[in-house]
């Protein structure tokens, strides 16, 4: 597996993994995810495996020494295989170079493996969100200290 930085074509392949990894409402359109990863001071970074994208991850940086892990995304077949830890290793040696002190991110309420991929990295729940995704579900607020 190979992890390399996001370029502008991937946008496309990025779009199809999050239409396939989160149900509506929850997935982001092409607009947001482009604009998030266009934003001052977000990275994203590409998980290829066989030279195919298999997932990948955006964050921000945010006011305080924050990074806010906008999505992390991983293919259906390559699921808990390591791809999602390491683009999660990325992001932290990103983060630790940045001299951030915290990273958060949001996963749906329901989302239980999620919320137990994110404990066993050191991630802990702070806050519940009602109606956080605009299909109404509800998220969990999850950080960890640097």
């Amino acid at each position: 597996m190979q992890i390399r930085p996001f370029v502008a074509s991937d946008l496309e392949t990025l779009y199809r993994i999050d239409q396939e990894c989160f149900p509506p409402g929850i997935a982001y359109s092409r607009n947001e995810l482009s604009g998030f990863i266009g934003r001052r001071g977000a990275k994203a970074w590409v998980a290829l495996a066989n030279e195919k994208t298999v997932g990948f991850v955006v964050v921000a940086r945010e006011p305080q020494r924050i990074g806010h892990i906008v999505t992390i995304d991983v293919i259906e077949g390559k699921r808990r295989a390591g791809v999602g830890k390491a683009l999660m290793k990325v992001v932290e040696e990103w983060a630790e170079k940045e001299s951030l002190q915290l990273l958060c991110l949001e996963t749906a309420q329901d989302n239980r493996p999620a919320q137990a991929f994110y404990s066993s990295l050191g991630y802990v729940k702070v806050e519940e969100i009602p109606g956080y995704y605009s299909n109404g579900a509800a998220a969990w607020v999850m950080v960890k200290w640097l």
